[in-house]
């Protein structure tokens, strides 16, 4: 029977699904984390997936060639959330990290900014207000303001001069503002090469790092025209709108995210 032709955008999740079913073994799943297959918390550190997500990515693992999860996180902050899965990749820290095949690979151009981190938290801690939480990620810190919003300029602030004196770069978030090594690595790379020998692949983010990989998938299909890449946004007060204007479905929560991923494996 001869293969369905690839659908066009816009097109019905019926369709998506049919596609996808099709050409299981040459497709790839990816995830955020935060805001997709948990809920975004006050506390990072509390951060758990939903509890259907382990069991859905297992059988998804199961039935497609590869899924991994792409992160703001680092990878020993995803193992110790999905230790379980012997199946699933793991990008963090937007891919200066990767867990594969039981390894972890670092960016080694991201490692000689450890110590400007570990310098970095510390002043963090010491010269923004209280309220502010100041993730440590080894090769990156984080700025969360969610907990106390009327100080997000003074956060801005702060991390812009601390990027120019120490030739930073700046990443934002769901009220959050990261500084990283500037390292050329980011989710849109690591879907541009995660898709290189796919033949259809489905992105779910929520944040403004995720259009990079919603754009990944636009442009593998423009120069392949046998390709199929499926964008999905997950609503969020803060940046929904923004992100769900770039992809081709828009799903509630984190809690539909597993739903929605139940519903399409029985097609499989």
């Amino acid at each position: 029977m001869a293969e369905t032709a690839r659908p066009t955008h816009p097109l019905t999740t019926d369709e998506a699904w049919a596609f996808t079913a099709e050409r299981a073994s040459a497709t790839t799943f990816f995830f955020d984390f935060d805001g997709v297959l948990s809920p975004v918390t006050e506390d990072p550190d509390a951060s758990q997936p939903v509890p259907e997500v382990l069991g859905v990515l297992e059988r998804l693992a199961e039935s497609v060639a590869r899924v991994a999860i792409v992160s703001a996180r680092p990878v020993s902050f995803l193992r110790s959330r999905f230790e379980t899965l012997g199946n699933v990749d793991l990008h963090g820290l937007y891919g200066l990290e990767v867990w594969h095949d039981g390894q972890v690979v670092t960016e080694p151009a991201a490692l000689d900014f450890v110590p400007t981190m570990a310098d970095l938290a510390d002043s963090a801690r010491a010269e923004l207000p209280a309220e502010i939480l100041v993730e440590y990620k080894r090769l990156s810190v984080a700025l969360h303001y969610r907990t106390a919003p009327d100080h997000a300029r003074t956060v801005e602030r702060w991390a812009h001069e601390q990027a120019e004196r120490l030739g930073l770069r700046i990443q934002h978030g769901r009220m959050v503002v990261e500084l990283k090594p500037p390292v050329d690595q980011d989710k849109g790379m690591v879907i541009t090469e995660g898709v290189r020998n796919a033949g259809c692949a489905w992105y779910f983010g929520d944040d403004m790092s995720d259009v990079k990989a919603f754009d990944a998938l636009r442009a593998r299909e423009a120069v392949d025209p046998a390709f199929f890449g499926m964008a999905v946004a997950v609503a969020n007060p803060e940046t929904g709108a923004e992100v769900s204007s770039a992809a081709d479905l828009t799903l509630e929560s984190p809690q539909a995210v597993a739903t929605f991923l139940t519903e399409g494996l029985r097609r499989f």
